[in-house]
């Protein structure tokens, strides 16, 4: 990738000396495979609870309910409570175990909470392969989520910090590359794995989140601490060190000096989560609680979760649906890469605001598709072979917009705006409100389908359209712009200058256009 979306020496901005060194790049690789299990996760659980001998063993009541109802309404046959309650326990898990991840992660260093992270989720994985019960499977359930709840509070921080600030944005989205890459893993599996002769597939399928698992644990055990950590707990000289060696050069005073004045200013802060609620955080709290609530409610998980069982629905067989699972699951990925290409180059704002129109579109075509087809009773009779390949075509490119735009990004723009004193606490807060989300999307979906049926695209449309204008408004850019000078967006924009003070973010003189130019000031 081209050092093009650096930023011309001579404007007022700082310029940290720095490459992109093989050293930052294998550890950055690495430190991202944290990704790997939320999406190993995401992309089971839906595959697993659309396998026959699953829900027979577990889910009687959906089984039955699923077989019986073959023939009348579609949008009803998962509307099952505890089968529910077995997807979304994990997401309540993460919120708490992300609380405790914030102390951890600022006290002990990211890598610790990543090792936290790996350890619990081989142990959930463990217990969800042997599972004989439902409280088994809720059981390991609850402790996988407790593993992501660690892994995604540490991972997009350690990666902010370890970046060189001209390829953030690409390294950050690393993350999101691994999660989209677990989620087509678990959906190739589950297509063979369903195949298993004696339906004990799914045994294979939720054991195997052990591999992830254990890459995330022994990753943690390999990597090196980042300089902004070393400081923020007293060891100076190891961190200058480590700031040279991750850089690539020996000039790295300037960006050292700036990295000890942010830690000095966090160490005068006692309550970090005290300290979120004052007037000149407004800002990074508002984008800590709204970009993980908008990204849960462009419907995406929904789309991924349940893919699956949506494509069951719409009319292909369960065989099919593995399948086309598995096709939205590369789009994924290689929308992600076109994402890493170009977010360093041409900016959040316009991958944001690009993504969003065209989730919108898609979004209103399906609800149409599935609208004239299924009507109001759920009942489709013959499903036509170019009905159902439209369906999934705006769906692959519905996941396409979203895999570039609100999906990295999400991740992204959060871990890369906080100042260090408060960073912890509010990428804590960052992954609260997403797994809360997760968990109420998660909980709610399949009651939705049932009862406002095609409407529910609709309904996520609208929070596309409420986003996109949120976007629009209130997100500054900040590509290229070195981690610790972030305060000077804040004060350089038309709305969020009234809640920042000249001397809240003292250490930076970048200049940003003009004041109050309302939202081409980017």
């Amino acid at each position: 990738m081209p050092a093009v979306g650096g930023i011309a020496p001579g404007n007022g901005k700082k310029e940290y000396p720095g490459n992109l060194t093989p050293y930052v790049t294998v550890t950055c690789i690495v430190a991202a495979m944290g990704g790997l299990i939320f999406g190993y996760d995401i992309g089971i659980s839906g595959g697993v609870t659309s396998m026959d001998s699953f829900l027979k063993k577990f889910f009687p009541s959906v089984f039955r309910k699923k077989k019986e109802d073959a023939t009348t309404n579609q949008y009803c046959q998962y509307d099952s409570q505890t089968l529910t309650m077995f997807t979304s326990s994990l997401y309540l898990a993460a919120l708490l175990s992300s609380l405790v991840a914030s102390w951890i992660t600022r006290k002990f260093g990211r890598k610790l909470s990543m090792l936290f992270g790996g350890v619990l989720f081989c142990a959930g994985a463990i217990i969800n392969g042997a599972a004989k019960a439902v409280w088994m499977l809720i059981l390991g359930r609850i402790l996988l989520g407790f593993g992501i709840g660690f892994a995604n509070q540490s991972v997009p921080l350690y990666l902010s910090e370890m970046a060189p600030y001209r390829f953030r944005g690409a390294l950050n989205i690393g993350f999101q590359l691994s999660i989209t890459i677990g989620i087509l893993v678990a959906n190739v599996l589950n297509y063979f794995f369903s195949k298993i002769h004696g339906g004990w597939g799914w045994r294979l399928s939720l054991g195997g989140a052990m591999v992830p698992a254990l890459i995330i644990t022994i990753g943690s055990l390999v990597l090196p601490d980042t300089p902004n950590s070393m400081i923020e707990r007293g060891q100076h000289e190891e961190a200058r060190a480590k700031l040279r060696r991750v850089r690539g050069v020996d000039d790295v005073d300037e960006e050292f000096n700036d990295l000890v004045v942010a830690s000095e200013e966090s160490k005068k802060v006692e309550h970090p989560w005290r300290n979120l609620l004052q007037r000149k955080y407004r800002p990074q709290l508002t984008m800590a609680i709204a970009i993980p609530f908008f990204q849960q409610l462009t419907g995406i998980n929904v789309i991924m979760f349940y893919a699956p069982v949506l494509f069951d629905t719409i009319g292909f067989g369960s065989d099919a649906a593995l399948m086309s699972a598995v096709i939205t699951g590369l789009v994924n990925v290689f929308a992600t890469l076109v994402s890493i290409y170009g977010v360093d180059k041409w900016g959040r704002r316009f991958l944001f605001l690009e993504g969003g129109v065209q989730m919108l579109i898609c979004q209103a075509v399906v609800a149409a598709c599935i609208g004239a087809k299924f009507g109001v009773d759920g009942n489709p009779g013959e499903l036509p072979k170019w009905y159902a390949i439209v369906v999934v075509l705006f769906i692959c490119i519905y996941v396409a917009g979203f895999a570039w735009s609100w999906g990295p990004l999400g991740w992204l723009v959060p871990s890369e705006i906080f100042p260090l004193e408060i960073r912890s606490a509010a990428q804590s807060v960052n992954v609260s409100v997403n797994m809360l989300f997760t968990f109420i999307v998660a909980q709610i979906f399949l009651t939705m389908l049932c009862h406002i049926k095609f409407g529910l695209f609709l309904f996520f449309a609208f929070f596309v359209v409420v986003m996109s204008i949120f976007v629009y408004y209130f997100v500054p850019e900040t590509k290229g712009i070195p981690i610790e000078e972030m305060g000077q967006v804040w004060k350089s924009h038309w709305y969020w200058s009234r809640y920042v003070a000249d001397e809240d973010f003292p250490n930076g003189t970048l200049e940003m256009g003009k004041g109050g130019q309302g939202p081409k000031n980017v």
